[in-house]
């Protein structure tokens, strides 16, 4: 059998240079498609995960604030250097934090289209294949990854805008056998985002492992999970977080998602085909070896989904590995799309990218209707729950504890924005984000006390005053948020607008 294990690129014709490195009219390209790609993507430092990512480093840099309920963050935050990181970054740049989140944010998408461009080099012998390739990419940063509830790259900043550029460079170093190099770039990957350095380490054990039989080391790199298996039996507060992540369980999903999940994989093993026909070892190589890691980790899905004994393997959610899978189709599609059909033609490339950022544009608008597309840093809002939020953070005492009702991020015209993120104030624990957390970690013993408080908020719509001093007196409720329309309360409420009432319980 031959040996196809990390062959190096062969001449495939003159434009092609082996390991094809970037000149400045390259990385100028790169960073006209970086800005493009914000552009069309958007920016909400504050929205969904944000929620859990953003409070870190506000305590951070301030101890003293979240009094209480920072357990509720903590615990998906103290396994990442991420906050550290940019907690760090505003140290040492002084500036303020969220123009330090915004040019992480941009610096992310940057490093994640060098990567990209850096494969794409190996791949493709045409320029053209090389720069459709990356800007598919650009333009489908927030393509949905198949029923995992992730994107390309999210519109906001977290450890998952690291670990996506880092992942692929250690692919990439791997390719170049610079083994320390991407053994470093893993590292960085696992002090971000641990479960992507699980992925990221698995399909490089597939790669290297190629010239044997390809599914023995597949299942191999999927046993990595092994190691982080818990056999404690989860409390019922628990399996009610839990089963509040459809996205974790694959036989929820539908039947379009199971597609989204399947069809990537027979899209890669045929562009293999066609890699090995016009003799590209390294194209051949990655999509082959990428269609098995997806295969495999889709089995290991089936497998932990259908048994309630393997519960405890859910948690570490194996379909998220079609992020990579994603990441490639799109980069593979993008340089044949170059290579083969828009080539060296500004028409076709206009005709095909104009109309696809146009639908990618119009969907994120779709997504963020009440907000701005881009939350420029020191802008004003649009959003109103945001307005309110950022009054709170500056007309309530740091060591305030709210209480909003538990599903507030899922309101329509609320847009996802975290109140922690926003206002920098202790809150009770929600459905939406805080569940999401601990469903991750069923040994943290938070879930009791994160349901007891969401059932302690139930009929939110229907308080009144007793119901109020209740959580006063349970858990130290001085402020809270409600609906304009909410019954009187008698208390004081110092803030209005039409979508939100901030209220002091006195």
């Amino acid at each position: 059998m031959p040996d196809r294990s990390f062959a190096r690129p062969a001449a495939h014709g003159a434009g092609f240079v082996r390991f094809f490195r970037p000149n400045r009219r390259h990385l100028f390209f790169l960073l006209l498609l970086a800005v493009a790609a914000l552009l069309v993507e958007g920016y909400h430092p504050w929205a969904e995960d944000a929620e859990i990512y953003v409070p870190a480093v506000v305590q951070a840099l301030h101890p003293a604030d979240y009094p209480m309920g920072r357990q509720f963050f903590d615990v998906q935050t103290h396994l990442t250097l991420f906050t550290q990181l940019v907690a760090g970054s505003v140290r040492l740049s002084h500036l303020p934090l969220d123009w330090v989140f915004f040019l992480w944010q941009f610096g992310s998408i940057f490093l994640l289209l060098f990567a990209c461009w850096k494969l794409a080099s190996k791949c493709f012998p045409d320029p053209w294949g090389r720069w459709g390739a990356v800007a598919l990419v650009a333009a489908l940063l927030t393509l949905p990854v198949s029923g995992t509830a992730l994107y390309l790259l999210d519109q906001y900043f977290n450890p998952r805008s690291l670990s996506a550029f880092a992942v692929l460079f250690a692919i990439d170093a791997m390719l170049e056998r610079k083994h320390l190099r991407a053994a470093l770039w893993l590292i960085f990957t696992g002090l971000v985002h641990p479960l992507m350095a699980v992925f990221g380490v698995s399909y490089l054990v597939l790669l290297y492992l190629a010239r044997i039989v390809a599914p023995v080391p597949a299942l191999l790199s999927a046993a990595l999970f092994i190691p982080l298996l818990s056999f404690k039996r989860p409390s019922p507060q628990y399996l009610e977080c839990l089963a509040s992540r459809r996205a974790l369980f694959l036989f929820r999903w539908h039947w379009y998602e199971w597609l989204g999940a399947l069809a990537p994989l027979v899209l890669l093993s045929w562009f293999s085909r066609i890699a090995r026909s016009k003799r590209r070892p390294v194209l051949e190589q990655l999509a082959a070896s990428m269609a098995i890691f997806g295969l495999v980790y889709f089995i290991c899905a089936v497998v932990v989904s259908t048994p309630r004994g393997l519960v405890d393997f859910i948690r570490f959610q194996p379909m998220r590995s079609l992020f990579l899978v994603y990441v490639f189709l799109v980069l593979f599609i993008g340089g044949f799309l170059g290579e083969f059909l828009l080539k060296n033609k500004p028409l076709r490339w206009l005709l095909l990218f104009l109309p696809l950022s146009a639908s990618m544009l119009y969907a994120q608008l779709q997504l963020f209707p009440a907000s701005r597309h881009i939350e420029w840093p020191g802008a004003t809002p649009e959003n109103r729950w945001t307005q309110a939020f950022l009054w709170i953070r500056g007309h309530t005492p740091p060591g305030a504890v709210f209480a909003l009702d538990p599903r507030f991020m899922a309101i329509p015209g609320e847009d996802y924005q975290g109140f922690r993120a926003i206002a920098e104030r202790s809150r009770l624990s929600d459905e939406v984000k805080d569940w999401g957390a601990i469903a991750l970690f069923p040994g943290s013993g938070l879930a009791e006390k994160s349901v007891a408080q969401v059932n302690a908020e139930e009929g939110w719509q229907h308080f009144t005053r007793p119901d109020f001093d209740r959580l006063k007196q349970a858990y130290g409720v001085t402020w809270v948020v409600l609906d304009p329309s909410a019954a009187n309360t008698g208390f004081t409420c110092p803030y209005r607008n039409p979508a939100v009432t901030v209220c002091q319980v006195d």
